[in-house]
Parts: C-alpha cells; structure tokens; sequence
C-alpha cells in the first residue's frame, strides 16, 4: 500500500466550489486536467504557497499546515517542495543571467564554503543535470534566454531536481516544447516517480497525461469532479469528467 504524500480535506478553492478531499500517493505521477480555470491550477499552486484555500486542511508528506496552507514559495522549499511555473519567461527565468546562474540559484549555498561558491563543484553540478536532461547550449556562461524554449525549461528543471525535492509540481511543463524534449522529460519523471519522488503534473494535453500519469485527477468548477486509474483513464472518461458527464 503506497504512503500518501498529500492529504487536502474538506478543501475549498474559491466561493461557491464545493469541498472535495483527496489523496495523492508517494512515489506516483498524479495528472491534474479540466477545462481552463477549472481549479486544477489554483489546487496546484496551492500546494506551495502561491494561492491559499478559502477552507480545508492540507498535510503533505506528514507536515500538517492546518487551515492556513503553505505560506509561501519559501515554506514550500524549506518543505522538500519544488514548483515549475508554467509561464518560464515571466515567473520562472533571469532573462539577464546566464544559464549557469539560473541553475544555481535555489542550491547557492550547495556550492559555498565560508560563503564563497566554489565555481569547481558547481559546474560539475550543473554538467551532471546538463547531462542527464540534455540541455543544449553555446556556453553555461550565456544568458539564458539565448536558449529555446525546451532547453529553458530544462534548466528550470535541472534548477528544482538540484535540490532534491520529495514532492514536485510541474504546471503545464511541455508547453511550447517539442516532442523529443518531451519524452525524455517523461523519462525523466518515471526515474523520479520509481526513485520516490511524488510527481504532481498539470498538464493541457490529455495524450500526456495518458502516456505518463498513473491517475488523472479531472476539476471542474473549482473542485475534483472524478479520480480516473488504471482502464478507467482514458480519454472519453477525461473529456466527460471535464464537461460534467457520468463516467462509468
């Protein structure tokens, strides 16, 4: 039996939403789907700190934040939870720095000793993510936003990974990103998920959610309209869940 690594009860997103409760497990990929604005990505930012709920309680990986959520983006990290926004060029980039700096700057301190960063162990750093992710750049030293848009979201990646979360939430990662990106990113979250990682992934394509998720998890309306396993995750089940159908 799998350890749940998330807990919401009772959980409101917005006014007029009715409560819902659900469990995410631990070590699992979670798909999150609905139509836009459906609460799939207020129930994901909620998760670190970006948004509160109006009610509920929510305990992740069996740290209990009470009524009051996670506070912020800094509680979240301090949590073992790690976020990728959807928007990179505007929430998740220094269009200004280079690409080794974008890298580096949630583990600095990973690479200091005194208070001076070791510019030895923190290429070696990044050359490993670089590696393992297949990050494709003319220098690290180049400024980030000289890079395609998959090779950016690679190194938000590679950013978040750096500090080993326990619970990642990828919003909308393969926005914009081209297919052999995006199967190796796959790849990537298989090893994560089978290492004990508990992935959280909203995703807009329904065939993604299919290829790597383990459960889809489809709102509507501000709440969880159906958990969808196994041979009931398919996509005339997430279409109908979406619309507000029975599924059967």
């Amino acid at each position: 039996m799998n350890e749940i690594a998330v807990n919401a009860r009772d959980y409101v997103l917005e006014k007029r939403a009715r409560p819902f409760t659900i469990s995410i497990p631990t070590g699992r990929i979670t798909g999150l789907s609905g139509l836009e604005r459906g609460g799939q990505e207020e129930f994901l930012q909620s998760l670190c700190g970006l948004r509160r709920p109006l009610a509920g309680e929510l305990t992740i990986k069996e740290k209990n934040f009470g009524t009051r959520g996670v506070k912020n983006l800094r509680e979240a990290f301090g949590n073992g939870i790690a976020y990728l926004p959807r928007e990179r060029k505007t929430e998740g980039i220094l269009a200004s720095q280079s690409v080794r700096d974008n890298f580096a700057i949630a583990t600095l301190p990973n690479y200091s000793r005194f208070g001076l960063v070791s510019s030895r162990r923190l290429r070696a750093a990044y050359e490993d993510f670089a590696t393992e992710l297949g990050i494709v750049c003319e220098s690290p030293s180049a400024p980030i936003r000289t890079l395609s848009g998959g090779n950016q979201q690679k190194v938000l990646l590679a950013r978040w990974l750096a500090a080993s979360p326990s619970l990642l939430l990828l919003n909308d990662p393969s926005r914009g990103v081209d297919h052999p990106t995006k199967r190796a990113m796959h790849a990537l979250y298989r090893r994560l998920a089978d290492g004990g990682t508990t992935i959280v992934l909203l995703s807009s394509e329904i065939e993604e959610l299919l290829a790597i998720a383990d459960s889809t998890v489809v709102f509507r309306d501000g709440s969880v309209q159906e958990v969808l396993v196994g041979g009931r995750m398919t996509r005339p089940n997430i279409l109908s869940a979406m619309f507000g159908a029975i599924v059967e």
